[in-house]
Protein backbone atom coordinates (compact mmCIF):
# COMPACT_ATOMS: atom_id res chain seq x y z
CA UNK A 1 0.00 0.00 0.00
CA UNK A 2 1.54 3.02 -0.81
CA UNK A 3 -0.84 5.53 1.01
CA UNK A 4 -3.00 5.60 3.95
CA UNK A 5 -6.30 4.06 3.11
CA UNK A 6 -9.49 6.50 3.01
CA UNK A 7 -12.96 5.76 5.47
CA UNK A 8 -15.62 6.77 3.87
CA UNK A 9 -18.73 8.92 5.98
CA UNK A 10 -20.84 5.74 6.73
CA UNK A 11 -17.44 3.95 8.23
CA UNK A 12 -16.67 6.76 10.35
CA UNK A 13 -20.18 6.86 11.46
CA UNK A 14 -20.42 3.18 12.24
CA UNK A 15 -16.99 3.82 14.32
CA UNK A 16 -19.19 6.47 16.72
CA UNK A 17 -20.95 2.86 17.67
CA UNK A 18 -18.35 1.68 19.54
CA UNK A 19 -19.29 4.60 22.42
CA UNK A 20 -21.82 2.81 23.66
CA UNK A 21 -19.18 0.76 25.64
CA UNK A 22 -17.87 3.56 28.25
CA UNK A 23 -21.26 4.92 27.86
CA UNK A 24 -23.41 2.07 29.05
CA UNK A 25 -20.57 1.45 31.91
CA UNK A 26 -21.07 4.97 33.06
CA UNK A 27 -24.78 4.61 33.15
CA UNK A 28 -24.17 1.49 35.22
CA UNK A 29 -21.94 2.98 37.93
CA UNK A 30 -24.09 6.25 38.29
CA UNK A 31 -21.02 8.11 36.83
CA UNK A 32 -22.82 11.02 35.53
CA UNK A 33 -20.42 11.26 32.24
CA UNK A 34 -23.01 10.57 29.36
CA UNK A 35 -24.14 13.81 28.61
CA UNK A 36 -20.89 15.72 28.99
CA UNK A 37 -19.18 12.71 26.83
CA UNK A 38 -22.16 12.94 24.09
CA UNK A 39 -21.73 16.81 23.87
CA UNK A 40 -18.00 16.61 24.12
CA UNK A 41 -18.08 14.07 21.42
CA UNK A 42 -20.36 15.93 19.01
CA UNK A 43 -18.41 19.15 19.25
CA UNK A 44 -15.51 17.50 18.45
CA UNK A 45 -16.75 16.00 15.28
CA UNK A 46 -18.59 19.32 14.40
CA UNK A 47 -15.16 21.07 15.05
CA UNK A 48 -12.54 19.00 13.14
CA UNK A 49 -14.88 19.10 9.95
CA UNK A 50 -14.87 22.42 10.12
CA UNK A 51 -11.14 22.81 10.96
CA UNK A 52 -10.40 20.29 8.16
CA UNK A 53 -12.93 22.24 5.54
CA UNK A 54 -10.37 25.52 6.78
CA UNK A 55 -7.35 23.75 6.83
CA UNK A 56 -7.84 22.84 3.31
CA UNK A 57 -8.11 26.49 2.56
CA UNK A 58 -5.43 27.37 4.55
CA UNK A 59 -2.62 24.95 3.71
CA UNK A 60 -3.77 26.20 -0.31
CA UNK A 61 -2.57 30.12 0.56
CA UNK A 62 -0.26 28.86 3.19
CA UNK A 63 0.13 32.81 4.25
CA UNK A 64 2.85 33.71 6.93
CA UNK A 65 0.17 36.22 8.48
CA UNK A 66 -2.99 33.26 7.90
CA UNK A 67 -1.09 30.57 9.57
CA UNK A 68 0.14 33.26 12.41
CA UNK A 69 -3.65 34.29 12.55
CA UNK A 70 -4.50 30.94 13.50
CA UNK A 71 -1.71 29.97 15.95
CA UNK A 72 -3.06 32.81 17.62
CA UNK A 73 -6.30 31.98 17.85
CA UNK A 74 -5.08 28.69 18.99
CA UNK A 75 -3.03 30.00 21.71
CA UNK A 76 -6.21 32.08 22.60
CA UNK A 77 -8.61 29.67 23.38
CA UNK A 78 -5.78 27.47 24.74
CA UNK A 79 -5.75 30.07 27.58
CA UNK A 80 -9.20 30.36 27.82
CA UNK A 81 -9.74 27.02 28.76
CA UNK A 82 -7.23 26.99 30.72
CA UNK A 83 -8.65 29.99 33.00
CA UNK A 84 -12.00 28.73 33.08
CA UNK A 85 -11.10 24.74 33.74
CA UNK A 86 -8.97 25.92 36.77
CA UNK A 87 -11.53 28.73 37.54
CA UNK A 88 -8.72 31.51 37.79
CA UNK A 89 -9.43 35.36 37.23
CA UNK A 90 -9.13 36.12 33.85
CA UNK A 91 -7.94 39.55 34.28
CA UNK A 92 -5.21 38.18 36.41
CA UNK A 93 -4.20 35.68 33.96
CA UNK A 94 -5.08 36.00 30.78
CA UNK A 95 -2.06 38.02 29.84
CA UNK A 96 0.72 36.35 31.73
CA UNK A 97 -0.54 33.15 29.78
CA UNK A 98 -0.46 33.97 26.50
CA UNK A 99 2.74 35.61 26.79
CA UNK A 100 4.05 32.33 28.26
CA UNK A 101 2.14 29.95 25.76
CA UNK A 102 3.60 32.65 22.65
CA UNK A 103 7.63 32.74 24.33
CA UNK A 104 6.95 29.12 24.41
CA UNK A 105 5.90 28.30 20.85
CA UNK A 106 8.20 30.55 19.46
CA UNK A 107 11.15 29.68 20.87
CA UNK A 108 10.09 25.94 19.91
CA UNK A 109 9.09 26.21 16.68
CA UNK A 110 12.29 28.81 15.86
CA UNK A 111 14.44 26.17 17.08
CA UNK A 112 12.93 22.61 15.39
CA UNK A 113 11.25 24.49 11.91
CA UNK A 114 14.46 26.51 11.42
CA UNK A 115 17.56 24.46 12.56
CA UNK A 116 16.41 21.27 12.72
CA UNK A 117 14.25 20.55 10.04
CA UNK A 118 15.30 23.72 8.41
CA UNK A 119 12.45 24.79 6.18
CA UNK A 120 13.23 27.04 3.83
CA UNK A 121 9.99 28.78 4.78
CA UNK A 122 9.18 28.01 8.66
CA UNK A 123 5.63 29.40 8.28
CA UNK A 124 4.98 26.34 5.77
CA UNK A 125 1.35 25.57 6.86
CA UNK A 126 1.71 21.70 6.79
CA UNK A 127 4.83 22.08 9.34
CA UNK A 128 3.70 25.35 11.41
CA UNK A 129 0.13 24.19 12.36
CA UNK A 130 0.15 20.86 13.14
CA UNK A 131 3.36 21.16 14.97
CA UNK A 132 2.22 24.08 16.85
CA UNK A 133 -1.06 22.65 17.58
CA UNK A 134 0.44 19.57 19.03
CA UNK A 135 2.79 21.79 21.52
CA UNK A 136 -0.32 23.77 22.50
CA UNK A 137 -2.73 20.94 23.01
CA UNK A 138 -0.19 19.31 25.30
CA UNK A 139 0.71 22.37 27.06
CA UNK A 140 -3.10 22.96 28.04
CA UNK A 141 -3.29 19.98 29.67
CA UNK A 142 -0.18 20.23 31.66
CA UNK A 143 -0.65 23.76 32.39
CA UNK A 144 -4.30 23.21 34.24
CA UNK A 145 -2.93 20.46 36.32
CA UNK A 146 0.18 22.72 36.94
CA UNK A 147 -1.57 26.04 37.54
CA UNK A 148 -4.19 23.80 39.97
CA UNK A 149 -2.14 22.43 42.07
CA UNK A 150 0.24 25.60 42.49
CA UNK A 151 -2.52 28.00 43.92
CA UNK A 152 -4.66 25.47 45.50
CA UNK A 153 -1.10 24.35 47.48
CA UNK A 154 -0.60 28.14 48.37
CA UNK A 155 -4.07 29.06 49.35
CA UNK A 156 -4.13 25.74 51.71
CA UNK A 157 -0.91 25.78 52.49
CA UNK A 158 -0.75 29.98 53.15
CA UNK A 159 0.98 29.49 56.51
CA UNK A 160 4.09 27.54 55.14
CA UNK A 161 4.69 29.98 52.89
CA UNK A 162 4.10 32.57 55.28
CA UNK A 163 6.69 30.77 57.65
CA UNK A 164 9.41 29.99 54.79
CA UNK A 165 9.45 33.90 53.60
CA UNK A 166 9.91 35.03 57.31
CA UNK A 167 12.36 32.81 57.48
CA UNK A 168 13.91 33.12 54.02
CA UNK A 169 13.32 37.01 53.42
CA UNK A 170 12.49 35.95 49.79
CA UNK A 171 9.55 35.52 47.85
CA UNK A 172 11.64 33.32 45.05
CA UNK A 173 12.70 31.50 47.47
CA UNK A 174 9.52 30.81 49.80
CA UNK A 175 7.90 29.74 46.59
CA UNK A 176 10.74 27.21 45.13
CA UNK A 177 8.86 24.06 46.46
CA UNK A 178 5.34 25.04 45.37
CA UNK A 179 6.69 25.62 42.12
CA UNK A 180 8.84 22.16 42.09
CA UNK A 181 5.46 20.69 43.16
CA UNK A 182 2.71 22.15 40.96
CA UNK A 183 5.77 21.00 37.80
CA UNK A 184 5.94 17.25 39.10
CA UNK A 185 2.73 16.80 39.25
CA UNK A 186 2.20 17.96 35.64
CA UNK A 187 4.75 16.66 33.87
CA UNK A 188 5.06 13.35 35.87
CA UNK A 189 3.07 11.65 33.42
CA UNK A 190 4.44 12.95 30.16
CA UNK A 191 8.03 11.64 31.58
CA UNK A 192 6.40 8.80 31.91
CA UNK A 193 5.00 8.24 29.07
CA UNK A 194 8.13 8.76 27.42
CA UNK A 195 10.01 6.45 29.20
CA UNK A 196 7.67 3.31 27.39
CA UNK A 197 7.01 5.28 23.87
CA UNK A 198 7.86 2.27 21.44
CA UNK A 199 7.57 -0.55 24.19
CA UNK A 200 4.12 0.04 25.44
CA UNK A 201 2.88 2.65 22.91
CA UNK A 202 3.14 3.92 19.31
CA UNK A 203 2.87 7.31 19.35
CA UNK A 204 -0.03 8.80 16.99
CA UNK A 205 2.30 10.94 14.77
CA UNK A 206 4.78 7.85 14.03
CA UNK A 207 1.51 5.44 13.25
CA UNK A 208 0.38 7.83 10.65
CA UNK A 209 3.20 8.65 9.08
CA UNK A 210 3.66 4.54 8.72
CA UNK A 211 0.42 4.56 7.68
CA UNK A 212 1.21 7.24 4.93
CA UNK A 213 3.92 5.13 3.36
CA UNK A 214 6.83 7.16 5.00
CA UNK A 215 9.34 4.44 6.42
CA UNK A 216 9.50 3.48 10.25
CA UNK A 217 13.01 4.85 10.55
CA UNK A 218 11.76 8.46 9.18
CA UNK A 219 8.43 8.04 11.04
CA UNK A 220 10.58 7.52 14.34
CA UNK A 221 12.72 10.39 13.85
CA UNK A 222 10.06 12.72 13.51
CA UNK A 223 8.44 11.39 16.70
CA UNK A 224 11.21 11.84 18.46
CA UNK A 225 11.96 15.72 17.65
CA UNK A 226 8.16 16.04 17.63
CA UNK A 227 8.33 14.31 21.73
CA UNK A 228 11.13 16.54 22.41
CA UNK A 229 9.55 19.79 21.35
CA UNK A 230 6.51 19.15 23.02
CA UNK A 231 8.35 18.56 26.53
CA UNK A 232 10.53 21.34 26.25
CA UNK A 233 7.55 23.44 24.94
CA UNK A 234 4.82 22.47 27.91
CA UNK A 235 7.74 22.89 30.38
CA UNK A 236 9.09 26.42 29.46
CA UNK A 237 5.05 26.78 28.95
CA UNK A 238 4.29 26.11 32.74
CA UNK A 239 7.47 27.32 34.37
CA UNK A 240 6.61 30.69 32.53
CA UNK A 241 2.73 30.40 32.83
CA UNK A 242 3.60 30.35 36.92
CA UNK A 243 6.78 32.91 36.93
CA UNK A 244 4.76 36.05 34.97
CA UNK A 245 1.33 34.99 36.58
CA UNK A 246 3.09 35.47 40.25
CA UNK A 247 3.82 38.82 38.95
CA UNK A 248 0.01 40.01 39.28
CA UNK A 249 -1.33 38.05 42.21
CA UNK A 250 1.58 38.63 44.73
CA UNK A 251 2.62 42.72 46.32
CA UNK A 252 5.78 44.00 46.34
CA UNK A 253 5.80 43.02 49.85
CA UNK A 254 5.63 38.81 48.64
CA UNK A 255 1.60 38.55 49.83
CA UNK A 256 -0.26 36.49 48.22
CA UNK A 257 -3.80 38.08 46.61
CA UNK A 258 -6.01 35.12 46.65
CA UNK A 259 -8.95 37.29 45.22
CA UNK A 260 -6.67 37.86 42.13
CA UNK A 261 -6.41 34.41 41.67
CA UNK A 262 -9.78 32.88 41.66
CA UNK A 263 -12.77 33.34 39.97
CA UNK A 264 -15.40 34.87 42.24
Amino acid sequence: MNGIADINIWELLLSFGLLVIPLMLFRWYKIGLIKSTVISVVRMGIQLALVAVYLEWVFEKNNALINTLWVVIMLMVGVLTSIKRVSLNWRSFVVPLFIAGFTAVLTVDAFFLGAIIKLDYVFDARYFIPITGMILGNSLNHNIVGLSTYFKSLKEKSELYQFLLTNTGDAKLALRPFIGEAVKHALNPMIANMSVMGIISLPGMMTGQILGGSSPATAIKYQIMIMLSIFIGCTLNLFLSIILANRSVFNKYGNLNVAKIFKR
